[in-house]
């Protein structure tokens, strides 16, 4: 009899760890961060830094090199382009090398959508999960002094490096260019990444 009950204490026992270890494990392993489970662009490097003041008029080289991390199948464009606003500043949005993903993720959505090139480069690409995509970008940047219709100041630039999806389309002098459409954040599960840049005098 008392050989039954402590046979069954041990038993229990036993359950109780595996239960916690599981919880434990669980824990530890469960779902991957955001960084570890959304396709991902990382900047390595670029000419450009984080406040750097451009004036208006004048015409800005830009190199830039970023690492694309993908997390699923995945073909388009990878832009990197300088974008002026009239309606956002610095201090509207967080994006900068190491801005918290999410927010700037949404936060480069805002701009994209409020916003007006001002100069770019795009790479086509086709990646799969796992892959590490090293890109190049080299173009030219020019701040105009009423960036769009409305003919207001801009009163934010921004740096970005984002992915869109694209179409060939011809141009009046007869030449070739691509149409990118921003692919957006959530929808796609892509973490681009940007710098914030100061309007100059």
């Amino acid at each position: 009899m008392k050989s039954q009950k402590r046979h069954r204490v041990g038993r229990f026992a036993l359950v109780a760890l595996v239960t916690l270890g599981a919880t434990v494990l669980s824990g530890c392993f469960g779902k991957p961060k955001l960084d570890d489970s959304w396709t991902r662009i990382d900047l390595v490097s670029s000419n450009i830094v984080p406040g750097q003041a451009v004036t208006a008029g004048t015409m800005v080289p830009i190199t830039l090199s970023a690492e694309l991390t993908y997390r699923s199948v995945l073909t388009g464009f990878a832009v990197a382009e300088l974008r002026a606003s009239t309606s956002l500043t610095a201090m509207d949005v967080q994006v900068g090398p190491n801005a918290p993903r999410l927010r700037m993720a949404q936060d480069i959505d805002r701009i994209l959508a409020n916003s007006v090139s001002m100069g770019r480069g795009i790479r086509a690409f086709t990646g799969w999960d796992h892959l590490i995509q090293r890109m190049d970008f080299s173009f030219n940047g020019s701040l105009l002094a009423a960036p769009d219709s409305t003919g207001a100041p801009a009163t934010g630039l921004f740096l970005l490096c984002y992915i869109g999806s694209g179409v060939k389309i011809e141009l009046p002098s007869g030449a070739d260019s691509i149409a990118i459409t921003p692919l957006n954040s959530a929808n796609y599960e892509l973490l681009p990444v940007g710098m914030r840049l100061l309007v100059g005098p």
